[in-house]
């Protein structure tokens, strides 16, 4: 395939594409070879630019993928939050808590136990704790501020559905290992690949489209026979599609190609 009919990417997430120039990251733009920013400048798209990028290439009218809604929302689960609330989307209980003053009234909003979270910047199930106690919440405060604290919905799993483009593309269960409420795969998770409720699946493609998310991994729990959306991860995991029997790299280069992307 010629460098003509290749699309540009920066991250390296598509780098093992065959139809993909990947270009890496460069913090400074001026970086960039005189070439590889003519490539940036005259493509008419570019894939996974960062979240730095995604911000300028959107100023200056640039087709991006994933989108530029998508990216403002990269582990960020208090704008998800709100984003959420705003839109409707059933979400389990949840309140951020700022400062010295409010932190003392979380116990005011939410009964032991609940879920204290790192907001911003963690993945695969990291800063997320079971909060049972008074001396576990005082542990949680010193190491994050602001506080993100969720209702408990107790269960051993919950499912990932991947959206890309505008594609349902792949769906699998979560399984908690035994010592731990968590069902990420990173903590010890297990995957099931047994159907995936139609309910669930209906929840995470409407939660995709209303946020214009085009790229991510919707995480859906079942409480009381209801559906809540926990979280959304658009740097999801790979370990999924592989027990699927699901190539990674061919499904991208064929969306790329298929211009479904």
């Amino acid at each position: 395939m010629t460098n003509s009919k290749k699309v540009i990417a920066i991250e390296a997430r598509l780098k093992s594409c065959r139809n993909v120039i990947t270009l890496g990251v460069r913090p400074n733009f001026s970086d960039y070879s005189p070439q590889d920013a003519k490539l940036i400048r005259n493509a008419k798209k570019i894939y996974y630019p960062t979240t730095f990028y995604a911000d300028l290439f959107d100023a200056m009218g640039k087709s991006i993928f994933p989108s530029y809604h998508t990216y403002k929302c990269v582990q960020d689960k208090i704008k998800q939050t709100a984003l959420f609330n705003l839109l409707k989307i059933p979400h389990p209980k949840t309140r951020v808590f700022y400062g010295k003053r409010q932190k003392p009234t979380i116990t005011e909003y939410f009964k032991f136990p609940f879920i204290g979270k790192v907001p911003r910047g963690s993945a695969m199930g990291r800063g997320v704790y079971l909060i049972t106690n008074e001396d576990e919440l005082s542990a949680y405060l010193n190491i994050v501020t602001p506080a993100y604290i969720q209702e408990y919905l107790p269960s051993d799993r919950d499912i990932r559905i991947v959206i890309i483009g505008n594609n349902f593309v792949h769906g699998y269960w979560r399984i908690a290992p035994p010592d731990d409420f968590r069902s990420n795969v990173a903590v010890g998770g297990s995957i099931s690949l047994a159907p995936v409720p139609k309910e669930a699946l209906d929840l995470a493609i409407y939660t995709a489209q209303s946020c214009k998310w085009n790229d991510v991994g919707i995480d859906i729990c079942i409480y009381k026979n209801k559906y809540y959306v926990l979280e959304a991860n658009m740097k999801y995991g790979k370990q999924g599609f592989r027990e699927a029997g699901i190539d990674y790299i061919k499904l991208m280069e064929d969306m790329i190609e298929n211009k479904e992307l």
